[in-house]
C-alpha cells in the first residue's frame, strides 16, 4: 500500500487499527495483523530493531502500544533490572517500562483512549509510536550498562543520561 493511501484509509474514518497499519507501510516499516485486535511490525531504531505491537481493547476503546528492544534479563539481573526501571519510570511523562513476567522481557507501554466511536487520528497514532521508540533509545543504555557492564541500577541511569546529553 502506498503513503497516499495509507493517508486514503484515514480520512476515509478506518479503524483504528487500519491507521496504524497505514502508518507502519507509510514509514516502510513491515507489519502484520497479529490478530484482529492486533498489529505488529518491526522498526529499525538507534539500537537495533524493536518489535512494535499495537493491540486494541474494543470494549474499553483503548489501544496499547508495546515497544521491544531486543533486551532479554537473565534470572541474576532480575533485582538489578527491576530497580533499574524503577528508576527510569521516574524520568518518564507517557508511558512505563516493564519487565514482563514470563521470559523476562523487557517492554515499554503506553496507552490511549480512543473516541467515542474507537477511533485514533493519524497523529495521535504517530505520537504513540514515536513515543514508544524515542523512549526504548533513550534508556537502552541504561539497561546495557547495568546488565552487561554490572554497574549499579543508579550508576547505570546517570551514565546513560550523561551520554546522551553528550551528543545532543
Amino acid at each position: 500500500m502506498s503513503a497516499a493511501a495509507a493517508i486514503d484509509l484515514f480520512e476515509e474514518g478506518a479503524s483504528a487499527l487500519l491507521v496504524f497499519r497505514a502508518l507502519f507501510e507509510a514509514r516502510g516499516w513491515t507489519c502484520r495483523a497479529a490478530s484482529l485486535e492486533e498489529v505488529v511490525g518491526d522498526v529499525a531504531a538507534s539500537w537495533g530493531t524493536y518489535q512494535l505491537r499495537f493491540v486494541r481493547r474494543r470494549d474499553d476503546r483503548v489501544m496499547q502500544a508495546i515497544c521491544r528492544p531486543d533486551i532479554t534479563v537473565t534470572d541474576c539481573k532480575v533485582g538489578v533490572v527491576s530497580r533499574l526501571i524503577a528508576l527510569v519510570n521516574e524520568q518518564i511523562w507517557l508511558g512505563h517500562f516493564d519487565l514482563w513476567s514470563r521470559g523476562n522481557v523487557l517492554v515499554f507501554r503506553h496507552a490511549i483512549v480512543l473516541g467515542d466511536e474507537g477511533e485514533i487520528s493519524l497523529s495521535q497514532a504517530q505520537l504513540l509510536a514515536e513515543t514508544a521508540i524515542e523512549e526504548c533509545d533513550r534508556f537502552y543504555p541504561a539497561f546495557q550498562f547495568a546488565l552487561w557492564g554490572d554497574r549499579t541500577p543508579e550508576d547505570a541511569l546517570a551514565a546513560a543520561m550523561v551520554d546522551a546529553i553528550g551528543e545532543a
